[in-house]
C-alpha cells in the first residue's frame, strides 16, 4: 500500500521532470511499438489481430473494388498462394477513401475480392486509411513512414519479422513485381 508521503514525493517528482523528457519518453514509446498492437475488423465480423502474425513477414493493402487497380487482387492471390506456406500473411483492407471507390458493403466487397478474384487471404472491414479518422495502423505507418503514406488504392506495406515497417510499395507496383517478391523473400529469410 502505498503511503500519502510516497505518493507526494512520486507526484513531485514527476512534476520537477522536465517536460521534454516526459515528451522524449512518451515519443520512444509510441517508436518502439510494432504493428501487432494493431487488430483490424475482419470482413467475417471476426477480428484480424496483427499479433496472431508477430515474428512472420505481413504485407498490408489498402484495397477497393471499383478502381484501376482493382486487378491486382489477382497479384495478391499469387503472391498469397507462392508465399503463405513459407510465412507471409496478407491484410487486404477496403478503403472508400480514393474517388468514393469502394461504396458496397461487406457483401459486395466480399463478391469482388473472393468471387471474382478468388481470393482467401484475410481481408478486413471497411476502414479509413488517411486523415485523423484514419484506423491506428495507418496513423502508426504515416508516423514510421511520413513520405511513404497511401496516395491511392493498392498502396502496400511490407511489414518485417520484427514488426516494423520493412518496404513500402506505391498503387503503381504490381504485387508480383520482382521488387516485391525480393523485398518478401528478403524478410521470409530474416530469422
Amino acid at each position: 500500500m502505498i503511503d500519502r508521503r510516497t505518493l507526494i514525493a512520486a507526484t513531485l517528482a514527476t512534476a520537477a521532470t522536465p517536460l521534454s523528457t516526459r515528451m522524449a519518453s512518451a515519443e520512444t514509446q509510441v517508436s518502439r511499438m510494432t504493428a501487432s498492437a494493431f487488430s483490424f475488423p475482419a470482413l467475417t465480423g471476426n477480428e484480424i489481430r496483427l499479433a496472431e502474425y508477430a515474428k512472420t513477414p505481413v504485407l498490408v493493402v489498402n484495397t477497393a473494388s471499383q478502381c484501376g487497380y482493382t486487378p491486382q487482387y489477382a497479384g495478391l492471390q499469387q503472391l498469397w498462394t507462392e508465399f503463405h506456406e513459407r510465412g507471409l500473411t496478407i491484410i487486404g483492407v477496403p478503403s472508400n477513401d480514393f474517388g468514393g471507390q469502394e461504396p458496397g458493403g461487406m457483401a459486395e466487397i466480399a463478391d469482388t475480392a473472393q468471387h471474382q478474384y478468388g481470393v482467401t487471404f484475410p481481408m478486413a472491414a471497411k476502414s479509413v486509411v488517411l486523415g485523423p479518422k484514419a484506423h491506428p495502423f495507418y496513423k502508426w505507418a504515416a508516423d514510421a513512414r511520413p513520405k511513404e503514406t497511401p496516395r491511392w488504392n493498392f498502396h502496400k506495406y511490407l511489414i518485417g519479422r520484427d514488426g516494423y515497417i520493412a518496404d513500402v510499395f506505391a498503387s503503381t507496383v504490381e504485387p508480383t513485381d520482382t521488387k516485391v517478391k525480393t523485398a518478401i523473400a528478403r524478410a521470409l529469410a530474416v530469422s
